[in-house]
């Protein structure tokens, strides 16, 4: 079975982006509902890859116990464009399907708000 792609969004915050991702739903059903990948594996792994005009970061991997969560990447540079895409990666299951890029400038400013 394959993982396939969560769904993130990505905001901008002073010198950082803020990711914010779902993770994907499963194929399992239990009484007609889809189950969460959090009801199947305790603990899910994810991996981000930054992009900017530099090139491709990949992220240290990170790990998470909720369907839906948030990260912030610091110390960017202000008025860039920073694309990400994520992939989680479950025990057990090795084909994961990344996320599309989602991209966003880091604020030079903070934004009201």
């Amino acid at each position: 079975a394959f993982l396939g792609p969560p769904e993130v969004n990505v905001t901008s915050c002073l010198n950082c982006i803020n990711v914010t991702i779902k993770l994907p739903t499963t194929h399992l059903r239990e009484r007609g509902k889809l189950l969460p990948l959090t009801d199947i594996y305790e603990e899910l792994g994810y991996e981000i890859t930054l992009k900017s005009q530099d090139g491709e970061h990949k992220r240290p991997r990170g790990k998470t116990t909720k369907e839906v969560f948030s990260t912030v990447i610091e110390e960017l540079h202000p008025n860039r464009n920073y694309c990400v895409s994520v992939v989680v990666a479950a025990p057990m299951n090795k084909h994961s399907i990344p996320s599309a890029w989602k991209c966003v400038p880091a604020d030079s400013v903070p934004r009201p708000g």
